[in-house]
């Protein structure tokens, strides 16, 4: 993962060299075709996906809830409580997403706990939308 890619992320901006160093080599890429499904509602979760480039839909019931672009992540939930999918998310252009695992967040947390916060922080406040 190109580390200075990984530092303008959002979720990732700010954290030190060492910081981005150990999550570039945690997580995955992966690049996927558009009209994708890129996590189903109602399947089990345990990572967390960020739209490195591409655009993507969010929906329920077949009803969008929101569109996401570069930058943009979904999963948090199901990262930290290994829940279900919530929501549907479907790739309306070609896709490169990025995915740390629960796993791989474990393994982060007594390093860097500011990127635990960080994602913790992003749960609640879509939880109180």
């Amino acid at each position: 993962m190109n580390m200075r890619r990984l530092a303008e992320l959002p979720l990732f901006q700010g954290l030190d060299e060492n910081a981005l160093r150990e999550i570039g080599a945690a997580v995955s890429e992966e690049s996927v075709e558009t009209g994708r499904v890129l996590v189903r509602e109602g399947d089990y979760s345990q990572d967390l996906t960020i739209i490195d480039e591409g655009t993507a839909r969010v929906e329920r019931d077949g009803q969008e809830l929101a569109q996401l672009g570069p930058g943009d992540m979904f999963g948090e939930a199901g990262l930290l409580q290994k829940g279900m999918r919530n929501a549907t998310v479907v790739a309306t252009t070609d896709v490169r997403m990025i995915h740390l695992t629960n796993f791989d967040l474990n393994r982060l947390r007594g390093a860097h706990p500011e990127l635990l916060e960080r994602i913790q922080q992003i749960e609640a406040d879509r939880a109180a939308r």
